[in-house]
This record gives C-alpha cells, sequence and structure tokens, in this order.
C-alpha cells in the first residue's frame, strides 16, 4: 500500500457514453493524489492502461467507495459486487437512474464529495435465496416468470410455512423496498418507501381477479412452488440464473443491510419518486 485513497469505478456497457467521464475523473483523481481502480474489463472496454491515478487490477480491494458511471443495472452490479462495506455513490448514465446519486453531469462533484465523504448513508436491504445456479443475493427483486411460448405459469407461494396462494399467472416478483419501484411497480404492486423493512409479492399477469399484491415482514420466509408442467425461467435484479424444474422450490429470506448507496445530503425519498415517476403524470 502506498498511502493514497482508492476508488472503484464501474461503468456500464456503452462505454461510448462514458469514456470521457471515465478519463475526465481519473484525471481529476491523479490531480488530487488519488488513484481511481478498475478491473482488466473495464480497462479493456475503455481501452485504457495504468496511470497516474489509474490502476488496473484482477480483484479490487481496500476501496473507500465505488463511483458508478451508468444507471440503475450498473449500480445493482456494485452493489453486490462490493456488498454492504463499500458505498456506491453513481452518476446517473442511464434511463431513469432511480438509485443514482447524481446527474451526468456531476463527474466532478461526485469525486469532490466522496473525498470529502460529503454524503449521507443509505443501508440498502436485499433477498437471499437458493437459484438453480447457486447461492443469490438480489438487491431489486427475485422473479419468476414463463418462458417466451410456454403455457401459463402455475406457481404457489407459502409464507411461514403457511401456503397463501396457487396462481395462474405469466410470473410472480419478490422484491425489496428499493425494488418496488421497479418491476414491482409495473405489476401494480405497492410503492415501499426506503427505509421500511419486509418485502412485497406481486405477480405478472394473473388469470384471476383474487390475485392482490401482498406486504411480508422482514422475519418471514418465502417460498415459491413450480406447479406449472414446464420450467420456469428465475432471476435476480434482471439477471437470469436459471431454471425453476416442475416440483421444485425456491426460498428467499430479507437481508436487512445488503448494500450501502451514498446519496447526497437532505435527499428525500419522496422527492426523488416524484422527480423520475411523476413529471409525465400532469
Amino acid at each position: 500500500m502506498n498511502g493514497r485513497r482508492r476508488f472503484a469505478v464501474m461503468t456500464h456497457s456503452r462505454p461510448e457514453e462514458t469514456s470521457d467521464a471515465l478519463r475526465e475523473l481519473a484525471a481529476v483523481a491523479g490531480g488530487a493524489g488519488a488513484d481511481l481502480v478498475v478491473d482488466h474489463e473495464e480497462a479493456s472496454k475503455h481501452r485504457l492502461d495504468p496511470a497516474t491515478g489509474l490502476l488496473v487490477e484482477d480483484d479490487i480491494t481496500d476501496v473507500e467507495l465505488c463511483v458508478v458511471l451508468g444507471g440503475d443495472g450498473t449500480i445493482l452490479r456494485a452493489l453486490r459486487r462490493f456488498g454492504p462495506d463499500v458505498p456506491v455513490v453513481a452518476v446517473n448514465f442511464g434511463e431513469i437512474g432511480f438509485l443514482a446519486t447524481l446527474d451526468r453531469d456531476g463527474v466532478d462533484e461526485a469525486f469532490r464529495r466522496a473525498c470529502a465523504h460529503d454524503f449521507e448513508l443509505l443501508r440498502l436491504p436485499g433477498l437471499e435465496f437458493d437459484a438453480p445456479a447457486g447461492p443469490q443475493l438480489a438487491l431489486n427483486d427475485v422473479s419468476f416468470h414463463r418462458r417466451l411460448g410456454e403455457r401459463v405459469a402455475e406457481l404457489a407461494y407459502t409464507i411461514d410455512g403457511e401456503e397463501v396462494g396457487c396462481v395462474r399467472c405469466d410470473g410472480l416478483v419478490v422484491a425489496t423496498p428499493a425494488g418496488s419501484t421497479g418491476y414491482n411497480l409495473a405489476n401494480g404492486g405497492p410503492i415501499l418507501a426506503w427505509g421500511v423493512e419486509g418485502f412485497v409479492v406481486s405477480f405478472i399477469a394473473p388469470h384471476t381477479l383474487t390475485a392482490r399484491a401482498l406486504v411480508a415482514a422482514p422475519g418471514d420466509v418465502i417460498t415459491i412452488s413450480n406447479r406449472s408442467r414446464a420450467p420456469i425461467q428465475t432471476g435476480a435484479d434482471g439477471r437470469p440464473v436459471g431454471l425453476l424444474a416442475p416440483g421444485e422450490s425456491v426460498e428467499a429470506r430479507f437481508r436487512k443491510h445488503a448494500g450501502t448507496l451514498a446519496q447526497l445530503p437532505g435527499s428525500s425519498f419522496y422527492r426523488r419518486l416524484r422527480a423520475k415517476f411523476g413529471a409525465f403524470s400532469r
């Protein structure tokens, strides 16, 4: 260790939108006597070579925080990668950017605030579950949906050992408070304010008049069972994580602190909600 401060950086999949901002960030970091650290995938994507203020490492450790140049998908990837101990500060280069800290003209401000620790920490919960591909952690949601061309799914859900229902539908979503404004919101499920503990279960195109979204307590354990004749696609934060075969089940649990998001001092969930989702409702 050389005593210089270290900040990880992650960007989304469109380098033509973020390469200039990343080089600007590296120049500012070098001038401030700090290092930005990227992995070899990021370096290759942006055609970067190690330089003053920029390090390329296989396994990124010992960083103060992670700066994200991207949208919600990249922010979620950073939160999963660095866990609860490394805050993520994000500059929105995506579409909605509900989790982002600053807009895309805030690269210099993001680094200045990071160096000064001029932000508040929001501790985000998650969902732990054993997917067909192995143990998984979701910050937004876990989804189960029928594959294209297959018949309507039949999914049963059990909470704390009690079967609540079995629904014919296109799919089912279990969402955290942070994820309640995503897939769950599109399903007509309730929005959970950040700070609420628990998770919400909602349905994708249910073939019934009685399937309603349900908010469960943080200590509840939910089990999703596939009673369809065909395998069901399982996803975490929008990523496919395997198929749930007929007769198989997945159990999910609430984790109180799964990631840490850096936010501007005084940020309001309700102001963010209005700004990101209310602009076209007039």
